[in-house]
């Protein structure tokens, strides 16, 4: 009788002992997925790219390239980190949209001109996908 007690207290503390090691597991494993995922989710990157794709196209006229030029420059004041900002090149040179402008270049766009929009994806600072480049020709 005592021998049996002796077995079923052995057995309880292998098993606690399973259970501690599986929970520390979980629990290691759940954090390294916490660290692992800077990254943005598929959906925050799709909303993301939304704000600039919706104004891509081949006859975009100059008033929709104006507010994307405002979008942009949105983005780039409130963005976090510099991966997460987006550059505006126009014929052969870059529109300055950084934190030092005030407001967008919206002077470099005629309103009454044809213009082709595309917008060109990175992979900058683990963020793949991401928008971070807008190219503008004139028509």
């Amino acid at each position: 009788m005592e021998n049996a007690s002796k077995a079923l207290i052995i057995a309880g503390a292998i098993l606690l002992a399973i259970l501690i090691i599986s929970l520390g597991i979980l629990i290691y494993n759940q954090a390294a997925g916490v660290v692992n995922n800077n990254a943005m989710s598929d959906v925050e990157r799709q909303n993301f790219n939304t704000k600039f794709t919706q104004y891509e196209g081949e006859a975009v006229r100059g008033t929709t390239v104006r507010a994307l030029l405002q979008a942009v420059l949105s983005n780039n004041l409130s963005a976090d980190s510099t991966d997460r900002q987006v550059t505006v090149n126009k014929g052969s040179g870059t529109i300055s949209m950084g934190e030092n402008a005030k407001s967008a270049p919206t002077d470099k766009v005629k309103t009454g001109s044809s213009y082709k929009v595309k917008c060109n994806y990175g992979s900058s600072g683990g963020d793949t996908g991401l928008v971070n480049d807008i190219t503008i020709t004139e028509n």
